[in-house]
């Protein structure tokens, strides 16, 4: 048996909820405590001279301002919640997490080579947009109402956003925006579906529209 493709047994134990009670608690913590961005957030000092080997993953738990916090948390919500009753709740946390943290790391490799010494990266747009690549997945029929009146299919969703995303990065607009890490989770999101549970998701999409 190929160990990466073992599944849990399917449980469901609100994992979304007490992600957010995490960064809720996390936030007010940066409020009272500033420097706690700086040791939990992923910077270089931390990881490379500190060995702060813990920021990889505290990170995603760090927001810079309440309306960061406020969209990473309304995103987790309304995805995160339908994506882990599909597959359980040991499944979502195992593919937050690892989608958020090599999501992080591999967006601060990209900042070493390019000489962004000085980042702190924070939040969880990666893991987030790792979920909602996962969404799109399971409910490709889905519709997402982009400000609340326009209804648009959640494939495609997923590639506007990598469309945006990465000429943001291109272009250089929103530099305070890690747009690497958003276009990381969907590509970490799109291996972990591949690698570990065998689907792939532009078939499904391509099957789904063809009919």
């Amino acid at each position: 048996m190929n160990i990466l493709r073992k599944q849990f047994q399917y449980n469901y134990h609100g994992i979304v909820f007490i992600l957010i009670c995490i960064n809720l608690i996390a936030y007010a913590a940066t409020l009272f405590f500033p420097m706690t961005s700086f040791v939990f957030g992923m910077n270089f000092y931390g990881l490379l001279h500190r060995r702060w080997w813990w920021q990889p993953l505290t990170y995603m738990f760090m927001h810079g301002n309440p309306q960061h916090l406020l969209f990473n948390m309304l995103g987790l919500g309304f995805f995160g919640i339908m994506v882990e009753r599909a597959i359980g709740s040991a499944e979502f946390l195992l593919f937050y997490v690892v989608c958020g943290v090599l999501s992080g790391l591999l967006s601060m490799a990209l900042y070493f080579f390019t000489g962004l010494y000085g980042i702190t990266l924070l939040g969880a747009s990666g893991a987030i947009y790792a979920v909602l690549l996962l969404y799109a997945t399971i409910f490709p029929r889905a519709q997402i109402f982009v400000f609340y009146i326009i209804p648009i299919p959640a494939p495609l969703l997923v590639i506007l956003y990598s469309i945006i995303a990465l000429a943001n990065q291109v272009l250089g607009f929103r530099p305070e925006i890690a747009h690497t890490a958003h276009l990381f989770g969907f590509v970490f999101a799109y291996l972990y579906l591949k690698i570990r549970m065998g689907i792939s998701p532009l078939k499904i999409w391509r099957d789904t529209y063809r009919r």
